[in-house]
């Protein structure tokens, strides 16, 4: 995320302590909690009644998720995918067809996978995610499989968090190489670089900075394995806050196989503005080393990813004429230049130069507030894009690592915008030393040793977003791409790209939703994939239909005829769509004069009113209400969050806000930084429900009871803190008091409850790991894994007609659960198991 040059220069003089700004009254998980949580998930797969209970997976395929890692065996028709949340798949026919072979091992989260050289049979796999996104998932340690992924076997290392690179000995698979990037959320000292000697039994840490830097990358000399050369990475993210650099991030050299290491500082940055760092040799010249380096340095000027095109209007009103202007003048003020700057600048739409002239002149308001409209809040996806900060930039060696010059000549900043954090990736072609890929939002080439750079990703239309890559060595034509979209390949150095896609269903969706159409569509907003819909009569490769691109978020149907859809993008960036004629009108609201400005959530929420579907709710820290399908807006609330913390990511927002199904008027409302409220009057008045809640966790769902009105239902999260807690909570009373319903649960990070249509007893409940059902309100719980697998939940709906669970995962895209199996395990004359 951007930060402002005074932030990093305060951050990394030690003004701001990183360790000061995490919260002091959560805890983040323990190795022994970590432990015993994976090892209570297991007893519960055993012993459930569900196992073998049937899910189908409806895709999508043709738009997948994102691929973290390729492998590939010394036959390139048998390569191995890693995908980020969506575990680990293999091909034996170049691709053709594809199948999991990492299901029910503790996490799906992937970090990084290696493929012995000597022995194809030997593959390694560390768990977690090395990009530090939002979605980023901890893992629990590292696996190997000596019989191709047929079989897997726990290594150790489980609080290591997050995999940044493995590393196998060329000759000897005994000799292997973990990188370990540590918490995400928190400090750790299970980070840095390890070493085993004797295939995973044991393990020595040889490289070590500090409880806040772990190792990313680690790259081996292709003829001398007694040379390697490592990245150590320096990063902390928080729910508000993330700061990808420091002084830890660094170049590292060994010469003795790893055992020792020495800092390498001939001609590479030594501040406190390096950031994350990928390598990559030459294989045709193996003294050449690449770097790759975001650095996060402060940059002279910042160029903006969003541009106005058409037509420019001839002096146009600005915020700053606003400041030292009259009543008088502000009344004199053409309408049509006046409503300009109004839509311009994406005021709430019941301003119109009509409006708030009649709002000057009855003091209302006053010109010193419309100046000030905006405040000091930038847009948050301008942010994403608006880079202020030097960002990629390509380092060559050709003593081996020793010594560095930067080569990059050509401007490249736009590689990275401001998120680097999320790549770092750089490839030489095997035959050519000159030709380098780096991977960011686009794919750049260069093929005069890094000087200039050009696109390499507009024939086939690959995705966005690459991170990974594998080169032929026997021919540098030959190229396996993963990006955010799914796997690519291309078989002309990268000039054209097809795109596998048929048979990994690996969509990380954020949101779902069904309509009532027959049969029934299903709709969904996936992590930088768009808003897709599909019939729930699909197989997984039959193709979804696009709605909309960017991170697709929230979706809502309005169901009397299918055809009218509210959704959008990060930030709280929405539309209502006409699907029949394609009219897309921008609905967003914006906040009253006077207020702060809106701070939307990544994921922003937003409902159609069980009551009349022409009313919409969406939250940002205030709650929104149209009575007309978003063409204007009521604030219905004050800012309902903390709003105490704030820094380079937005917080203090709504995540989640929901209508009671038998009282209108009556809304409940919880945010990011641990508020939950409900109003009875609509929004007249507004009672926190905190009492008997743990602070400060976010909010992940509130379901209000359809079968007794008073009944609610939340869930909170710690993820954030790395703390991996069962948070949820029934209240029989509009949540005045709340009870713990975790029965039996092992300890994993709550994403969504739901309650059963016809059942009040039945109870389902996305985790990070997968889906649980009770049949008794929440003393006892059920683990569905079978056909589902272990993968995070994000979303789920009961499609009523059909009596379907539709449940949105964020790794292995939608499953539909046919409920008829489970109400007849639940009749009462059926013995409950757990």
């Amino acid at each position: 995320m951007k930060k402002s040059s005074t932030y990093l220069i305060l951050a990394a003089a030690g003004i701001l302590s990183i360790g000061s700004l995490q919260a002091q009254n959560i805890k983040a998980t323990t190795e022994k909690g970590l432990l015993e949580s994976v090892e209570k998930h297991k007893q519960l797969l055993n012993s459930s009644p569900l196992k073998d209970f049937k899910a189908k997976n409806v895709g999508p395929t043709n738009m997948s998720g994102r691929i973290v890692d390729i492998e590939v065996a010394q036959n390139p028709n048998t390569f191995y995918i890693a995908a980020a949340s969506g575990g680990v798949w293999k091909t034996e026919d170049n691709g053709q067809s594809f199948s999991p072979i990492f299901d029910g091992q503790s996490a799906l989260g992937i970090g990084d996978m290696a493929l012995s050289p000597s022995d194809n049979n030997v593959l390694w796999v560390g768990t977690g995610e090395n990009n530090s996104s939002r979605s980023t998932y901890a893992g629990s340690g590292v696996y190997k499989s000596t019989d191709a992924g047929k079989t897997w076997e726990f290594m150790g290392l489980p609080y290591t968090h997050h995999i940044g690179q493995i590393q196998i000995h060329p000759t000897n698979p005994d000799i292997v190489w973990v990188g370990a990037m540590g918490g995400l959320y928190s400090k750790n000292k299970e980070r840095g670089l390890f070493m085993t000697t004797d295939g995973g039994k044991s393990w020595k840490k040889v490289l070590y900075v500090d409880d806040n830097t772990g190792v990313i990358d680690i790259k081996i000399h292709p003829e001398n394995p007694d040379i390697l050369v490592a990245a150590t990475w320096e990063r902390f993210r928080q729910a508000h806050d993330f700061i990808g650099n420091g002084e830890g991030s660094a170049i590292w050299r060994s010469e003795d196989g790893g055992k020792t290491w020495k800092k390498a500082v001939t001609g590479f940055p030594q501040d406190e503005f390096v950031g994350r760092i990928g390598f990559d040799f030459a294989q045709s010249n193996p003294n050449v080393v690449y770097a790759l380096h975001d650095s996060q340095k402060p940059s002279e000027g910042s160029s903006s990813g969003f541009r106005r095109r058409g037509p420019q209007e001839e002096n146009p009103l600005k915020f700053e004429d606003f400041k030292d202007l009259t009543v008088e003048d502000a009344m004199g003020l053409e309408d049509e230049r006046l409503n300009s700057f109004l839509r311009r600048n994406q005021f709430a739409s019941k301003y119109t130069a009509a409006e708030i002239k009649r709002q000057l002149k009855t003091g209302k308001i006053n010109t010193t507030q419309i100046a000030n409209y905006n405040g000091d809040l930038e847009s948050a996806n301008e942010a994403l894009y608006n880079g202020s900060v030097v960002g990629a930039e390509v380092y060559r060696s050709e003593d081996a690592g020793k010594s560095w010059i930067k080569v990059s000549e050509s401007d490249i900043s736009r590689l990275y915008n401001t998120y680097g954090y999320y790549f770092g990736e750089i490839r030489v072609n095997t035959q050519d030393e000159d030709e380098i890929f780096v991977l960011g939002v686009p794919l750049l080439v260069s093929r005069d040793g890094g000087k200039n750079f050009s696109r390499t990703d507009s024939v086939g239309r690959p995705h966005s977003d690459h991170q990974s890559m594998w080169i032929n060595p026997k021919d540098g034509k030959h190229i396996l791409l993963g990006n955010d979209g799914g796997l690519y390949r291309s078989y002309g150095g990268g000039a054209k790209w097809d795109h596998l896609n048929t048979q990994m269903p690996i969509s990380q969706f954020y949101s779902i939703i069904t309509d009532n159409a027959a049969p029934y569509n299903i709709y969904g907003g996936m992590q930088d994939n768009g808003v897709w819909f599909g019939s729930s009569a699909n197989s997984p490769e039959d193709p979804w239909e696009s709605l909309m691109g960017g991170d697709g978020m929230v979706v809502a149907v309005d169901t009397r005829d299918n055809n009218i859809v509210y959704t959008g993008f990060q930030f709280g960036t929405y539309f209502r769509i006409d699907k029949t004629s394609g009219d897309r009108r921008r609905i967003t609201p914006g906040h009253d004069i006077g207020n702060t400005p809106n701070r939307w959530n990544w994921r922003t929420p937003a409902r159609l009113s069980h009551h009349n579907q022409d009313i919409i709710y969406m939250g940002s820290q205030y709650v929104y209400q149209s009575l007309d399908q978003g063409r204007t807006w009521t604030t219905i609330s004050p800012d309902l969050t903390k709003n105490e913390k704030s820094g380079n990511v937005p917080f203090a927002t709504l995540s989640v806000v929901e209508e009671s199904p038998f009282e209108f008027g009556t809304l409940y409302a919880g945010s990011d930084d641990g508020n939950v409220w409900i109003t009875r009057n609509n929004g007249g008045n507004w009672e926190s429900l905190n009492a008997g809640l743990p602070e400060d966790r976010w909010v992940s769902s509130i379901a209000p009871s359809k079968h007794v009105e008073g009944v609610v239902y939340i869930t909170l999260n710690g993820y954030r803190y790395d703390e991996f807690k069962t948070y949820v909570f029934k209240s029989s009373d509009y949540g005045k008091t709340w009870n713990a319903i975790n029965g039996n649960m092992p300890e994993e990070s709550t994403n969504i409850i739901l309650e059963d249509h016809t059942n009040p007893n039945i109870l389902y409940l996305g985790t990070d790991h997968g889906l649980y059902v009770t049949m008794d309100g929440g003393n006892n719980w059920n683990l569905f894994q079978g056909e589902i697998p272990n993968v995070a939940i994000y979303d789920m709906v009961i499609q009523e007609r059909e009596n379907d669970l539709v449940i949105g995962t964020h790794g292995r895209s939608v499953y539909v659960v046919e409920l008829e199996q489970l109400h007849d395990l639940a009749k009462p004359d059926q013995k409950v198991m757990n």
